[in-house]
């Protein structure tokens, strides 16, 4: 393998399976009908397909991708050298389809255990992993919404990756701001529509890896009411599909232009232009104009998850290379050995610092990946309960509404953080590219920008999901960590970090009443300026809930196993260890937070404009 095709992909299964099975026991799930298909075994073998997929396929690719990058010529893009290949050997593999259900042609598995898989291949080359995961984001809207003449025509070749797809929100005019959308569908009959309109920051938006292209676009049908209650949903195609299902004539989709961006540049961030020969047609999804952004609600959802597990693939395989790099780097003597002029040179990993920084990593790293598989683990149970407990089943789907924005505003600002610090562990030699800590960074800089920033997120967790249910997610959230607390408070290993989650959560709830007040008194500017100080308290107690819950697991692990190997003694020692540093290191910030609410400090909005500074 030539300098230019290092794959540098690296996961860690021992961490991983700790987490699906002895922390969240996703093997319960096999007991239920709708998963009885499936065993650990049969999951533990796809989980280690995808890691070859990543070794052999997608890693080497993605430096290679990042220096060369898409190219647009004629109107056609391209993706660097060796995707096409990869995604075809990818769908072969079937992976996208995992926890898709049986009836849409997928193999049924466990979101918890999907989501690991994309984990490692976002970790292995985040661009090239985006291509598939909004494929599949556009597929299963098309299973919920479309026709069944629709569905009969896109949906089988988007399973097995002939045709891709994406979502079209945003325009020029209107990025967040969804309402304000121009693009316009004409009915010509039926449920075909003509459209015109220009759409931007399209991702995957043009490639040359499938057949076709699926576009979920969003348009103003003609005399339709405004704002986002006057939007509809279309199934637009690059390419007309003929009844016999093959690719057809060009539908008048065109690429004007691709961004040049900071990161993931082998995945097309695209300008499309729907309808400049006014020969672009789509199909409205489903029957009912006027209720596409209730539809593409469901996308939107998912990709928020899905780049909250963006964040988490990046933090997990920087840390891993911080790790590699701190344990072969030699560098400066022992502080122990500081007036020794003659002290041999150690490896950096010596160096408190450097241990701090690593363990920073590993904490975030570990407590991200459980938040995201306990998110996954609640979509798994509400489809095994949705028919046979359908309160079971509501409790599970109002967890995953509530984890929903703390996932991926958390996930992703840490992901930026945790590849901040790898680049701090490699020194100069993580600023360069010879190092993959550099590209880490710029990947990850997108993940609290799209699909809804994180202000937008934190504004969804204090306005909507907070009242969830009429309350009862997050009273659900609440008794679940105050049980914890109230069991585990005298834990002879961590009781006095159990004791401190149990302050950050009491800080947390007086910041919920004060944000409650915020919103009673019409503050709502005030509102908005603590909203994501509450989200990112509201994480942190999270997350430190379920690092301690794993480091009372791995206490047991450490000191209950006569036949232990000296590996799984470091292993369980290290879980322990990350609950600790977590509630020592990182829950005062929680405090923090929730201090600087409860003060209504109103500097930020009441400052003059110019008082910010009088250059102009």
């Amino acid at each position: 393998m030539s300098e230019a095709a290092i794959n540098f992909f690296k996961t860690d299964l021992r961490s991983i399976e700790f987490t699906l099975y002895e922390h969240m026991k996703v093997q319960e799930l096999f007991e239920h009908e709708y998963y009885s298909h499936l065993s650990r075994a049969e999951c533990d073998e796809v989980i280690r397909q995808c890691v070859r997929f990543c070794n052999e396929e997608i890693g080497p690719l993605n430096g290679v991708g990042d220096r060369r990058g898409c190219k647009l010529e004629d109107g056609q893009v391209t993706t660097p050298p060796g995707y096409k290949e990869a995604w075809h050997k990818l769908y072969e593999l079937g992976l996208p389809n995992f926890a898709t259900p049986m009836e849409h042609g997928g193999f049924q598995g466990p979101s918890s255990v999907g989501l690991i898989l994309s984990e490692m291949q976002g970790a292995a080359n985040m661009s090239f992993s985006m291509y598939p995961g909004l494929t599949l984001g556009a597929a299963e809207l098309i299973a919920e919404f479309a026709l069944e003449k629709d569905r009969e025509k896109f949906l089988a070749p988007m399973m097995d990756g002939r045709f891709a797809g994406t979502m079209c929100l945003s325009e020029p005019q209107a990025g967040s701001d969804v309402g304000e959308i121009t693009t316009k569908a004409v009915k010509i009959d039926g449920n075909r529509y003509k459209i015109t309109g220009t759409k931007c920051w399209i991702s995957g938006g043009d490639q040359d890896m499938s057949d076709n292209i699926v576009h979920m676009v969003l348009a103003r049908v003609e005399g339709a009411p405004k704002g986002t209650g006057g939007i509809s949903l279309f199934i637009v195609p690059k390419y007309r599909v003929n009844d016999d299902g093959s690719v057809g004539e060009p539908n008048d989709v065109t690429t004007s232009a691709i961004e040049h961006k900071l990161g993931i540049k082998s995945s097309t961030t695209a300008v499309l232009n729907f309808g400049d020969n006014d020969a672009c047609e789509g199909f409205l999804c489903g029957e009912q104009e006027n209720v596409g952004m209730k539809q593409m609600f469901l996308m939107m959802n998912g990709a928020r998850i899905a780049v909250g597990v963006q964040g988490l693939s990046i933090a997990g395989t920087a840390f891993l290379n911080a790790l590699a790099y701190a344990r072969e780097r030699k560098q400066g003597s022992s502080v122990k050995s500081f007036k020794d002029p003659n002290a041999p040179r150690v490896a950096i990993i010596e160096h408190s610092d450097v241990r701090r920084m690593l363990m920073e990593m590993k904490c975030k790293v570990e407590g991200m990946r459980a938040l995201c598989v306990k998110l996954g683990l609640h979509q798994d149970w509400s489809r095994a309960y949705k028919d046979s407990d359908p309160d079971q089943a509501a409790y599970h789907k109002g967890q995953v509404d509530l984890l929903t924005p703390i996932v991926k505003s958390y996930c992703s600002d840490q992901s930026f953080r945790v590849a901040e610090l790898a680049v701090q562990t490699y020194g100069g030699a993580g600023y360069v590219c010879d190092n993959p800590v550099e590209q880490y960074l710029r990947d990850a800089k997108i993940f609290s920008i799209y699909e809804g920033t994180n202000h937008i997120q934190a504004l969804d967790l204090v306005v909507r999901k907070l009242r969830g249910r009429q309350g009862r997610d997050l009273a659900d959230f609440s008794g679940e960590l105050t049980k914890f607390v109230t069991d585990n408070a005298n834990d002879p290993a961590v009781g006095a970090e159990v004791r401190a989650l149990g302050d950050a959560a009491q800080a947390l709830q007086d910041a919920g009443a004060k944000i409650i007040e915020f919103m009673m008194t019409s503050k709502l500017d005030q509102l908005t300026l603590c909203a994501n100080l509450f989200l990112e308290a509201m994480a942190e107690v999270a997350i430190g809930h379920l690092l301690l819950e794993a480091a009372i697991i791995g206490e047991e692990g450490r000191t209950q196993s006569e036949d232990q190997t000296q590996e799984d003694f470091d292993f369980y020692a290290g879980r322990v260890m990350s609950g600790k540093y977590f509630a020592n290191f990182v829950l005062p910030n929680v405090i923090a937070n929730c201090s600087a609410i409860q003060s209504a400090d109103r500097s930020a909005v009441d400052i003059p404009d110019a008082g910010f500074s009088t250059v102009w």
